[in-house]
Order: C-alpha cells, then structure tokens, then sequence
C-alpha cells in the first residue's frame, strides 16, 4: 500500500459563526464563499491555506452527516489522512478493525465525491480515512 498523507483537520465547532469570526480574528483565511450555510445556520467553512493541508470548521450538526460515531462529549477534532484510491480506504478499514482499532464510520460514499471512513486514534480523535474527490460520485448535500 502507498503511504498516507497528512492532508486536513476538521474542528467539529459548537457554533460556526462564532468560530469564523475568532479564526478571521487570528488571521486564517475564510472567504465568504468558502462557507456552506443552510436555513438552520453555518455548517461548514473551508479555510485557504496556502500549504497541502486544509484547515475546515464543521458544525455539530454536519458531523452528524458523514460520521455515524460522532458524540460532541468525544474529541472535537478530525484529523484526515488521504489514501490512493476508494479501495484502499475500504482495505484500511477492513485491517484496523480486524486489529482492534474502534471504527466510528464505516467506509461509505461521501456527498462531496469521495470515499470516507473514519477510526478513533488510541487517544479517541476521529480520523478519517478518505479517497481522492470523484466529481462523478457527488451528489446533493444532506438537509441539515
């Protein structure tokens, strides 16, 4: 298997807006049209980073959408590792469960176009294990 590669943090945030506002504040980089909002509120804001990490606010509510083990009393704080390909994030999956590592969210397609599966590191921070985006396989977000 090809390595992994570092790739994103989501801070699962209690209030969107609020959290925009304290990083704008402290000089991240989080463009208006960065941030996906709902009737019910802010969901999601992605930040520019500038490197090859990727720096993204998610609510409650959204981590709710993509991660079936999510509990706001567990960590806040997803940390992504990018796989080759849809296969290896199932392979991955399939080993580290068999290993005993606690799995939060079986793989499954994400809206946004990629393979997602998300473990819990030996500390209980959710890590998501996701493919390349596939445009073809996007489909409409959760109502949320």
């Amino acid at each position: 298997m090809a390595a992994a590669r570092f790739h994103q943090i989501n801070l699962i945030v209690r209030d969107v807006h609020e959290s925009l506002n304290f990083y704008r504040r402290v000089g991240i980089d989080l463009p208006e049209d960065r941030v996906w909002r709902t009737d019910s509120g802010a969901h999601h804001a992605s930040a520019r980073t500038g490197g090859d990490a990727h720096l993204e606010l998610d609510s409650h509510r959204m981590a709710k959408t993509y991660n079936a083990g999510f509990a706001a009393e567990r960590g806040r704080v997803m940390i992504g590792v990018a796989l080759e390909s849809r296969a290896a994030v199932d392979t991955l999956w399939q080993e580290l469960i068999a290993e005993g590592v606690q799995g939060l969210q079986p793989p499954s397609d994400a809206f946004w176009g990629a393979r997602l599966a998300i473990v819990e590191d030996p500390d209980g921070n959710p890590v998501s294990l996701s493919s390349p985006v596939d445009p073809a396989r996007r489909s409409s977000p959760p109502r949320i």
